[in-house]
């Protein structure tokens, strides 16, 4: 064991997977492998695959047969809803057994299309439970219990295939690495029983709350049972009507192993790893491909994909019943009820996804809608209801009705996004939108169904219509390209569908076949990318057209001016001055009693430092503040604040991550006497001895001033771009509203200039903003410029002065610090060639400052990566003109 350890050491293992866990680089590098480790054994036959056969054998089904089965599927899922009635009895959970039956079907189906590793079911049996007031030690103890509980019937499976009870030989002959996993399934239900009465479980799993009796753990094994053979069951019921003589046991087999690898993907539902074993299992009995992936396709459309769109109909309708206020997200609180195993497939915010339950979920029955109006143009209509419509309707109408319910498809699959961010505006134009696809649908070619289901999404839409009050929500370039990406690959797969199906009509040639299809499938191609081509030309219409999008619009002179006027009796701080370069947005709260000056980067409205204002008025003016970023579904953050008003920031929901620190230099005990100061001292001497000369301009500046440190500011610049937000920047406007430190060589030209900042505090503090000098001055300049700047500052009966940020400045050196913390103390200490970070803080050091910390105060809901990087771009963005 010793030497295990020592080789993990020293190949950095153990780190790799820490860093992979950490990062949650797992989720997607274990499925993945899994996958294409399947994929490149069976290669040969998935490349030999004819999907239009397929589209053929799934459109030749009788609609009795899919009637039938889609009966047995919901069967099937609703099984599943066992173990929450064995939970319900057991933990004496006050909810009636429809809420209990409810609940269980949205959560299970959702966990099956969209959940890693029981995380999505998890999440939303703990909204669930939460708004019916449930303990949370309860749900925190239902959901343990219910994680390690669901694979014990697919163990009981896998030895009924070792002891040949159920033939596996088909798969595990091709894939021999499946005996493994069979093995390692089959031993989980005596392992599992042996440890679920050792202290081991009940620390790591159970969380010290009283062990389960017999009767509860057989009724939960027994449950675990009836899900996985009623799942069995349904794929071979859906097997025998494509596949005839598909044994049950056969069917089983394939089943349970296909459904172990499919666990080992980590995947919802098992996607990919399940899908490849299955085809390749029924391939060796002898079936052809097409017909095979007929079967996996239905069995995903019967047993996953429709019963959880019956699930959000459900959690839609049961959020718009009720008007009570919606369950306040706890991320922290539902992590807490997760095993560690669970942990590593827990991602950022998806408790709070959980809370938006009824909008997301009406969010993805509009994707559906428009998905579904596709599908039903690219699909021949039924025969005798297109004579029915041909004796009624004309043809260019039947035409026109078919070509608007592409375009309607493709606006509804896109403003699903608008949906499931609350918009007014698109809640509005999506309903209106529903109605008229029903309308065009049915009048296509009496696509009743169809029209229904856009109806039932138009109705639970209506009602939950108080939940939309968003006037707009950030949509970025990026976001705006992948929805292009994917309205492109919907529209190749309507024309693969539409093409694809047509060959198999029996005699295209006579008149049914010509009445069955409205557009000639040559032109498929043609209706789909005129279908996108209108729907973004209207979308970027309304993006364009729409009056309350917010944008950094930067400050007028007349809200300047109000500024000036509210320093007249409020107190600045360190960044109040840099609010006068005008590239930032004033939000004035409570009653125009606290300023909140804030820029906009993607979907984030980051504030820059303490709002300004008394202080009592202060976390209120944050949720002002919060309410009205929430309009725009923007999240607010707050840049470099001080360590005096976290408490406040805490109150308000939000966490903290170091940004450095900052360099305030005392004046009252600031001099050049002493040991410690020789080296500046021998500096100002020889400065002083060479008549280098030391003044500071008053405003308003001469403008030949000006001229003559532009010059010197793009030397020092050279070529690079200047930083704004935080930070000045080289503008005449900006520069003439405070005083310019000048240090001047003995033949009389400028060498190095400082900007500086007040604190508009009663002079008590001033900063130093803008710093820069000419490449070829002497070794010192800047020593002598800071020297010489402090004893003006005393002179001036300052009390501070402000040296300016340290970035990652003593960030991430404590054991305990948080894992970005630790990056950003990584960086400080190594990331030299990139920023002087060290250098930086040493050479402020030497003026013997007193360090204040400065903290990024951000929501749980926020990833704290992507916000840096995004500060990053803004900070670096391109400062606008000062003169208004």
């Amino acid at each position: 064991m010793k030497r295990l350890q020592e080789v993990l050491h020293r190949t950095k293992i153990g780190q790799l997977f820490t860093a992979l866990h950490r990062y949650k680089l797992l989720q997607i590098l274990i499925p993945a492998a899994v996958i294409a480790f399947i994929y490149w054994e069976g290669k040969s036959e998935f490349q030999s695959m004819d999907w239009t056969s397929t589209l053929h054998t799934l459109h030749h089904l009788k609609p009795e047969t899919v009637l039938f089965l889609f009966g047995a599927s919901l069967i099937a899922v609703s099984s599943v809803a066992v173990y929450d009635f064995v939970l319900r009895r057991h933990f004496t959970i006050p909810i009636s057994l429809w809420d209990t039956f409810r609940y269980a079907w949205v959560a299970n189906t959702s966990n099956s299309v969209i959940g890693f590793s029981g995380i999505a079911g998890a999440a939303f049996r703990t909204f669930f439970y939460r708004k019916r007031k449930i303990p949370m030690q309860t749900i925190t103890a239902s959901i343990a219990f219910l994680s390690t509980i669901t694979i014990t019937g697919l163990s009981i499976l896998s030895w009924a295939g070792i002891f040949g009870i159920l033939p596996m030989q088909t798969v595990i002959h091709v894939h021999p690495w499946t005996l493994i996993a069979v093995w390692a399934t089959a031993l989980y239900l005596p392992g599992y029983v042996f440890l679920q009465r050792t202290s081991f479980y009940a620390k790591w799993l159970n969380r010290n709350l009283p062990r389960m009796n017999g009767a509860t753990i057989a009724a939960s094994i027994g449950a675990s049972l009836l899900e996985w053979v009623c799942a069995g069951i349904c794929f071979w019921l859906i097997g025998t009507c494509l596949l005839p003589g598909l044994s049950l046991a056969e069917a089983l087999g394939i089943y349970t192993v296909s459904a172990i690898t499919g666990l080992l993907t980590m995947a919802p539902g098992g996607i990919g790893g399940f899908d490849l074993t299955a085809l390749l299992g029924l391939q060796q009995l002898g079936y052809p491909a097409d017909k095979t992936a007929a079967v996996l396709v239905l069995f995903r459309l019967l047993y996953y994909l429709f019963p959880w769109m019956i699930g959000l109909v459900i959690a839609a309708s049961d959020v718009a019943m009720d008007r009570n206020k919606p369950v306040d997200p706890d991320d922290e609180n539902f992590e807490n009820g997760l095993n560690s195993w669970q942990r590593i497939w827990h991602f950022p915010n998806q408790f709070k996804l959980v809370g938006e339950l009824g909008v997301w979920s009406l969010g993805k029955l509009v994707f559906a809608s428009g998905f579904i109006l596709l599908l039903s143009a690219a699909l021949p209509g039924l025969l005798f209801r297109l004579h029915l419509t041909d004796e009624l309707l004309a043809a260019p109408l039947m035409k026109l009705s078919h070509q608007l319910s592409v375009v309607i498809g493709f606006l509804l699959i896109v403003l699903s996004w608008g949906i499931s961010h609350r918009v007014k505006r698109a809640y509005q134009l999506t309903l209106f939108l529903l109605c008229a696809g029903a309308v065009f649908t049915f009048s296509k070619s009496f696509d009743i169904e169809e029209a229904l289901f856009l109806l039932v999404v138009a109705l639970l839409l209506w009602i939950s219509r108080d939940r939309f009050y968003r006037i707009s929500a950030s949509f970025s370039r990026e976001k705006a390209a992948l929805w292009g990406v994917l309205t492109l690959v919907l529209a190749y797969v309507y024309d693969l569908i539409a093409t694809g199906i047509h060959p198999a009509l029996p005699n295209p040639s006579t008149s049914e076949a010509k009445l069955t299809w409205l557009i000639n499938p040559k032109l498929n191609g043609l209706v789909a990318i005129t279908g996108i081509v209108v729907t973004w030309l209207m979308l970027s219409l309304i993006l364009l057209l729409r009056p309350s999008r917010l944008v950094n619009k930067g400050t007028s002179l007349e809200e300047q001016e109000k500024l000036q006027l509210f320093l007249e009796h409020e107190q600045g701080n360190l960044l109040t001055h840099v609010l006068f370069a005008g590239d930032k947005n004033f939000f004035w709260a409570s009653n125009e009693r606290v300023l909140i000056p804030y820029s906009i980067i993607r979907n984030k409205l980051v504030v820059l430092g303490d709002p300004i204002g008394q202080k009592e008025w202060i976390s209120e003016a944050i949720q002002e503040c919060q309410r009205f970023a929430d309009l725009y579904d923007l999240s607010v953050v707050f840049y470099q604040v001080s360590p005096s008003y976290l408490p406040i920031y805490h109150e308000n929901g939000y966490r903290f991550f170091k940004l450095g620190e900052e360099a305030l230099v005392p004046l009252d005990t600031f001099t050049l006497s002493g040991k410690r100061m020789t080296n500046l001292r021998t500096v100002k001497n020889r400065f002083d001895r060479e008549g280098f000369r030391f003044e500071v301009s008053k405003p308003p500046h001469d403008n030949q001033l000006l001229e003559k440190l532009r010059p010197i500011s793009q030397k020092w610049l050279h070529g690079k771009k200047e930083k704004s937000f935080s930070l000045g920047w080289f503008d005449e406007c900006y520069l003439q509203l405070s005083p310019i430190a000048l240090l001047v060589n003995p033949e009389e030209e400028i060498t190095a200039f400082a900007s500086l900042a007040p604190s508009y505090d009663d002079n008590c503090s001033i900063s130093v903003d803008l710093m820069r000098h000419l490449p070829n001055s002497p070794n010192g300049t800047m020593d002598q410029l800071f020297v010489s700047l402090l004893e003006w500052a005393k002179a001036e009966e300052y009390q501070t002065f402000n040296l300016g940020m340290a970035p990652l400045s003593s960030v991430g050196h404590a054991q305990a610090a948080i894992r970005e913390e630790k990056l950003a103390h990584f960086v400080f200490k190594h990331g030299g060639y990139w920023y002087g970070f060290k250098g930086l803080r040493k050479y402020k050091e030497k003026f013997y400052p007193v360090w204040e910390p400065r903290y990024l105060a951000y929501p749980r809901s926020v990833s704290l990566p992507i916000l840096l990087l995004e500060l990053v771009r803004l900070i670096a963005r391109r400062p606008k003109n000062g003169c208004v």
